[in-house]
């Protein structure tokens, strides 16, 4: 049978928000004296929340900041992203017109990603609409991926079991959190991270684009 379910990653994955994370990364760090990074090397610093992000782009400037240090410039990242979410920000080619499709047959769709839930809720708004029956991003109390905790959850409220969810997305956090919450998994290689971290991570499925995506949920 089909998957009943399919739940996407954000970052990378539905969204190329990496020059948009970019900006506002180096933005904040150019507002505290600090260097920017190169763009491409924010491919790697991303996947584990925000809070990992911002101690890895301090890592990589060599800031040595006080933790009430870190928070202030957590709170200047966040001011600046939350002004203007969708900076920057695209769709994948071919996804609008995928999820639109999977929905239209039946296929229930979720949206789980480490970036801050009121973020994740406005990018997923503006590039899908209310597509995805379930939109959720990083919460207070809630484990970041990939513990299972919250695609676990998801498959609850979407009403349906792990073993019937594919889980897609673009990085080892991704394809960690499937088996850790009992899903297959599909790694989609036009996102940030390779395809060798995707196999290492166990990737039972890769897909190139949109069409190899979609004939791998309906071919299962």
């Amino acid at each position: 049978m089909p998957y009943k379910a399919c739940i996407f990653d954000l970052d990378g994955t539905l969204a190329d928000t990496l020059q948009s994370i970019a900006c506002f990364g180096n933005g904040t760090l150019n507002a505290f004296g600090y260097p920017s990074i190169d763009p491409e090397e924010y491919k790697l610093l991303v996947g584990n929340g925000a809070d990992m992000l911002i101690r890895r782009m301090l890592a990589r400037v060599g800031a040595g900041l006080s933790e009430a240090e870190i928070k202030n410039f957590r709170a200047e990242y966040d001011r600046r992203y939350e002004s203007r979410p969708m900076h920057l920000v695209t769709a994948y080619p071919g996804l609008q017109g995928l999820l639109s499709r999977l929905k239209s047959n039946g296929v229930r769709l979720g949206v789980l990603s480490n970036k801050p839930d009121n973020m994740t809720r406005a990018i997923v708004s503006k590039l899908y609409g209310d597509t995805p029956g379930a939109v959720r991003g990083q919460l207070p109390g809630v484990p970041a991926k990939p513990d299972p905790t919250a695609a676990l959850a998801m498959a609850r409220e979407l009403g349906v079991s792990p073993g019937d969810v594919l889980y897609i997305g673009d990085s080892g956090v991704d394809m960690d959190t499937a088996k850790n919450a009992g899903m297959d998994s599909c790694g989609v290689l036009w996102g940030f991270r390779t395809e060798e971290e995707l196999l290492e991570h166990g990737a039972k499925y890769l897909a190139g684009d949109a069409a190899a995506l979609e004939d791998i949920i309906d071919k299962r």
